[in-house]
């Protein structure tokens, strides 16, 4: 009885789980590549010194995946991606031939659900009590839910009319709908522990609001690649 170790056999085992896991915690980070397709970036891009590639951040996300049946999950999940870039107007200089210096914030937080779609079984029973996960199981899902966004301006600009200088502070921020695609794959470094790697394209527009008049809709959209850790429970 002292070497059987009851207790802990009831947990997991050399490789298996004594039942197949009802859900999981994911923690992920990566590369998030802004589109940055709408004209207030063309407009931003072309008068001051940024380029596209500066709305790009890094990501971190968190999901937590709800089993439906043998190859589905739904899992909800939330992110953040956020860019500060510094800047100044390429073709104006104040007065004492000193550059017009701001800063440009870019911030999108999705909050969605998925269905995500097992392409190969994660794992195999045996018998009624034993489950053993496979190496890797790649996946596909498609999702949707809510984004937060701010695009933020604040620093010194010109008065195209006047050609003066002033300093002010432009922000739109607020809530709009999202969607999103994606694929990867999870290898199992445990019985509980798996190590993913993920691609998602996530589609988004926004309202900039009344303090960038006369502009679209923000695109919020990019691509992310990441890698996570998930836990099986």
């Amino acid at each position: 009885m002292a070497i059987a170790q009851p207790l802990q056999a009831q947990g997991s085992g050399d490789g298996f789980l004594f039942k197949q896991p009802d859900v999981s915690w994911e923690v992920r980070g990566g590369f998030d590549r802004a589109t940055a397709a709408s004209d207030i970036f063309s407009f931003v891009t072309d008068q001051l010194t940024v380029k596209r590639g500066d709305f790009s951040s890094a990501t971190l996300g968190a999901d937590f995946g709800i089993r439906l049946s043998a190859r589905f999950d739904l899992v909800l999940g939330v992110a953040y991606s956020g860019s500060r870039t510094r800047s100044e107007f390429r073709r104006w200089v104040d007065q004492d031939n000193l550059p017009i210096s701001q800063a440009t914030y870019f911030r999108r937080v999705p909050v969605t659900a998925s269905l995500k779609a097992y392409l190969l079984p994660r794992g195999r029973s045996i018998g009624r009590f034993v489950w053993l996960p496979l190496r890797s199981a790649p996946y596909v899902g498609v999702g949707a839910g809510q984004m937060w966004y701010r695009f933020r301006q604040a620093g010194d600009f010109v008065d195209f009319q006047t050609l003066n200088v002033f300093t002010d502070d432009f922000n739109a921020s607020g809530w709009t709908w999202t969607a999103h695609a994606f694929a990867g794959v999870e290898v199992s470094l445990s019985p509980r522990f798996v190590m993913t790697g993920e691609g998602r394209y996530t589609w988004a527009r926004g309202p900039l609001g009344t303090d960038f008049v006369g502009f679209h809709n923000i695109d919020l959209s990019g691509f992310a690649m990441t890698a996570g850790l998930a836990a099986r429970l």
